[in-house]
């Protein structure tokens, strides 16, 4: 894959390898199936233009980063097809967290610094928790920040909508659909 020499974007997929196996978990996956076309339309303009995709996902008690192993601890009748049209391919990265954050306790900063990443595009599942709390981290890193509304799900739509509003409000990420990269490119701040 071709790395842009200059400053540039990554997509961060979170979470959507998932047993969806808890309280409300059948509320999320309801609400995450609704974002996997804009997250795949997204991905696939990422890479047109060179762009990192990298997936960050739960370890479920693996503790090693293979997505294989995770996809068949999570799959079950409810997530299959969700999972195998969200999978990661095998020239994307992928990373295994062991909390909210993608940050916390893995290697993503190293890997955006080597690729020479400033605005991170963030998507994935629950958008209140795991895609909130690694947008904070990613602000506090001093990144520019693009969570598209269409590409980010909660067990409940109202707090989807209010991590988003914080988001926007308190750490100055984009909102905007993920539909069209140019849009964000015209609006970065």
């Amino acid at each position: 894959m071709n790395r842009p020499a200059s400053p540039s974007f990554a997509l961060l997929i979170i979470d959507m390898i998932n047993d969806f196996d808890f309280k409300f978990g059948n509320m999320l996956l309801a609400h995450t199936k609704l974002i996997v076309d804009p997250i795949l339309k997204l991905k696939k303009q990422m890479k047109e233009k060179g762009f990192p995709i990298i997936y960050i996902n739960d370890h479920y008690d693996l503790w090693q980063a293979d997505f294989d192993k995770i996809i068949d601890k999570c799959k079950n009748e409810g997530n299959a097809s969700l999972i195998k049209t969200i999978k990661p391919q095998q020239d994307e990265f992928f990373l295994i967290k062991p909390k909210h954050s993608a940050f916390y306790g893995t290697a993503l900063n190293t890997l955006l610094k080597r690729l020479n990443v400033d605005t991170l595009i963030i998507t994935g599942i629950a958008g209140n928790i795991c895609v909130l709390f690694t947008a904070n981290d990613a602000y506090m890193r001093e990144y520019k920040l693009w969570i598209p509304k269409d590409c980010i799900a909660s067990a409940s739509k109202e707090d989807n909508h209010y991590a988003l509003k914080m988001m926007n409000h308190v750490l100055k990420a984009s909102i905007k659909q993920g539909e069209d990269m140019s849009a964000f490119n015209r609006t970065r701040h």
